[in-house]
């Protein structure tokens, strides 16, 4: 029998892939270095990252094994998870009024074969008033969230526009996902008799 294996500690990966019915038989989140290469521009270091944690999860030669890596990028800025509220206030001012992509890249993993995609979202974020960047530290949901926001949360009300996956902004796309999978042989849907 098949088995997923996530390689991934979001919880909201995990929350989404409940949304399409599957629920991982293991939680296993690879420990890489997640340091930007010196010069590395934003496609290419999500994509690697994705690569990198399903290479390192251990699973059975069966196992389906699926990862993802998702990154903000302000040109070619690369804004992952800030270390503190300075950095979280130093990403959303950046962000304040302009538009920027969320990068997710997809690596599905089954013995020797990889299954990969990346999905390039375009997001808007209103100009930004003190009082909103302070209310949303205070909050304390930018911790560990990619480019200091949670599009799911409170971050929501300032985002105008979004074009691409909003499941993508989240952490996984989903109808991406999907795709991967069942090359691998793990199909999330059947068709109805």
């Amino acid at each position: 029998m098949v088995r997923l294996v996530l390689g991934s500690a979001s919880p909201r990966r995990r929350e989404l892939l409940a949304q399409i019915g599957l629920t991982p038989a293991a939680v296993l989140p690879p420990d890489i270095d997640e340091t930007p290469q010196k010069g590395e521009v934003p496609r290419a270091y999500v994509a690697r990252i994705a690569r990198a944690k399903a290479m390192a999860v251990a699973a059975g030669e069966d196992d389906v094994v699926l990862c993802a890596d998702t990154t903000v990028a302000v040109g070619r800025r690369i804004l992952g998870k800030p270390a503190d509220a300075a950095e979280a206030a130093d990403f959303l001012w950046a962000l304040s009024g302009r538009r920027h992509h969320v990068l997710t890249a997809v690596t599905v993993r089954r013995g020797p074969r990889l299954w990969e995609r990346l999905v390039d979202s375009e997001v808007k974020v209103k100009p930004l008033s003190n009082a909103e960047v302070n209310a949303y530290l205070a909050s304390g949901e930018w911790q560990g969230k990619a480019g200091g926001y949670a599009i799911q949360g409170r971050f929501g009300a300032l985002i105008p526009w979004i074009k691409g996956s909003f499941t993508g902004v989240v952490g996984l796309p989903l109808a991406e996902t999907a795709t991967l999978l069942a090359a691998a042989g793990l199909p999330v849907t059947e068709a109805p008799q």
